[in-house]
């Protein structure tokens, strides 16, 4: 008679151990790799999102001040209708830390007020956002957005935040000719005439945390824009 004879129940069961073991770490690692490529992904966006917003406020700001040999052409920042009464700040009537209001007669015509010639945008710190307003017709998110708005946001703009930064990082920083740093501000707006150079900073993270250690990826991108027509008429 053939000896033979099946598994015992020993070597079965130890067989199934080994295999929830292997069958466990793949999973492991399946679910790494997924929160990892989620990550990753979650990143991608927030930089597009942060570099887009820098290349197009760049562009704008930049225009500041077009057309700056007419006189008495410039508008009050608040209603986009009447002259405003600070001439000499042309094509940059508000600038401040966290906030700039430029204007622009991109159509030639001689006056301000056709679209897209008066962009304000500004920084609110509490709700971690960038809002951009065209022609006083009310701001809109730019960069991130409130989380009461129910909208989906990749990024928290986080400039303001102290406990992240200290001391916090401005938005816009401005300089002379000379390239020395200038301070103008909502309550002292007398250097804006000064203003030659404007330094741009968006510091963000990811609105969501890494699966994989909680935490949310930050990102800081910075440009320098040349404001060349705002420098006074010869």
């Amino acid at each position: 008679m053939s000896d033979k004879r099946g598994f015992t129940l020993v070597e079965i069961l130890v067989a199934l151990g080994i295999g929830a073991i292997m069958l466990a770490a793949i999973y492991s690692m399946v679910n790494l790799s997924q929160n990892t490529s989620s990550g990753v992904e979650r990143r991608v966006t927030a930089q597009q999102d942060e570099k887009t917003a820098l290349e197009l406020m760049a562009m704008e700001i930049g225009m500041a001040s077009y057309n700056s040999f007419l006189t008495n052409i410039w508008v009050d920042p608040a209603n986009c209708t009447a002259l405003s009464a600070n001439q000499t700040y042309k094509g940059i009537q508000v600038a401040t830390a966290n906030s700039i209001t430029i204007e622009m007669d991109i159509n030639d015509n001689g006056s301000i007020g056709d679209a897209n010639e008066i962009i304000s945008y500004n920084y609110d710190a509490g709700n971690l956002y960038i809002t951009r307003e065209t022609n006083c017709g009310g701001a809109q998110p730019f960069l991130g957005d409130t989380a009461a708005s129910g909208n989906t946001r990749n990024v928290r703009v986080i400039n303001g935040d102290a406990s992240i930064y200290n001391p916090v990082i401005p938005v816009f920083r401005y300089f002379d000719g000379d390239g020395i740093e200038i301070f103008p501000t909502a309550a002292n707006p007398a250097p804006i005439p000064n203003i030659r150079r404007i330094e741009i900073t968006l510091a963000v993270e990811t609105e969501n945390p890494d699966l994989n250690n909680g935490q949310r990826k930050r990102m800081v991108y910075s440009t320098s824009v040349i404001v060349r027509n705002h420098v006074p008429a010869m």
